[in-house]
């Protein structure tokens, strides 16, 4: 199996758990929600790791990759996933998925930054339609409504929410922050991977650390303030599933980052977009995530912009 495919099955992965968690938020706090999201992701890799993996590669691996591994279960997960709840609290999966296909935007900002890679005018035009796409997502004023609770089904109930220009811009903010924390991670990935050639054993490590961080905050969080607000058990059945695919979703993006450069793996990862576009309104219901044609419109600019900047090649 290509890294490609591997590269797709991960891309449809995330794009059916972005709608899944978008539903599991209606029910729970954003935080808990992060944390739940890791823990149930760790524990999948965890027993798929023992089932199949080699363990003594664990205790043969040098120090620095498994700091590196700790260092993406930081910035990817712990950061990255913090902000993608937030952003799907405050605008919804479907204003929130296009806009982490902003990810080699901040990549090849990045590498002007601390590569002294100067950006040719290729780049310069897929870094616009980028920047263009989010623009139009940004400034898209839409009415939408909470998802149900409990056991109410998809758009039949919920309080109207008006997208109002602050709850947009933070929104937005936060799903931009998940894409700069996703093109941080992958340089870590590749010198982890040197070290402990083993992306199932370098992704479960990343999750586990990025548990027990999350773990410790959630407990420091918990002795400053009152008993947590409770969790309905739609959301919980809802976080559960959203966990499980996008722990296996991760470790397909880990496989075919073994297996091909970046640039495939992020191109391919672009199927995302359409994928929660398409069923955030079918899961979450039509009136919490209503797709509009300007929301086509800036998602599809945004995906242009990107696909110009990881397939441009050479400068």
């Amino acid at each position: 199996m290509t890294g490609a495919l591997w590269a797709l099955g991960s891309g449809l992965g995330f794009g059916v758990f972005q709608s899944l968690n978008r539903r599991a938020l209606a029910g729970m706090d954003v935080a808990l929600s992060t944390f739940l999201q890791i823990v149930v992701s760790a524990i999948v890799l965890s027993l798929v790791s023992i089932a199949t993996q080699d363990l003594r590669l664990l205790a043969r691996a040098p120090a620095g990759a498994l700091v590196s591994f700790a260092l993406v279960g930081f910035i990817h997960f712990f950061l990255g996933w913090m902000l993608l709840n937030i952003g799907q609290h405050l605008i919804g999966a479907a204003r929130t998925g296009p806009l982490l296909a902003t990810t080699p935007l901040f990549g090849a900002v990045l590498a002007a930054l601390f590569l002294g890679e100067q950006p040719g005018l290729v780049t310069v035009a897929g870094m616009a339609l980028t920047i263009g796409g989010v623009l139009v997502l940004s400034r898209e004023r839409d009415t939408v409504a909470e998802a149900p609770h409990d056991d109410e089904a998809p758009g039949t109930s919920g309080a109207v929410v008006t997208l109002t220009r602050s709850r947009r811009r933070a929104g937005t903010f936060a799903a931009l922050g998940t894409a700069c924390c996703w093109a941080l991670s992958p340089l870590f990935i590749r010198d982890g991977l040197e070290g402990l050639p083993s992306p199932l054993l370098g992704v479960t490590v990343s999750m586990v650390a990025s548990a027990v961080v999350f773990g410790a905050a959630l407990a420091v969080r918990r002795a400053r303030t009152e008993s947590p607000p409770a969790v309905s058990r739609e959301a919980l059945g809802f976080k559960v599933a959203a966990g499980l695919l996008v722990g296996v979703a991760t470790w397909f993006r880990w496989i075919a980052l073994d297996l091909t450069t970046v640039a495939v793996v992020l191109s391919v990862n672009s199927i995302s977009v359409p994928t929660v576009l398409l069923l955030a309104p079918l899961i979450v219901g039509r009136r919490q995530e209503h797709v509009t044609a300007r929301l086509w419109f800036g998602a599809t600019l945004v995906v242009a912009g990107s696909l110009v900047l990881v397939l441009k090649g050479p400068t």
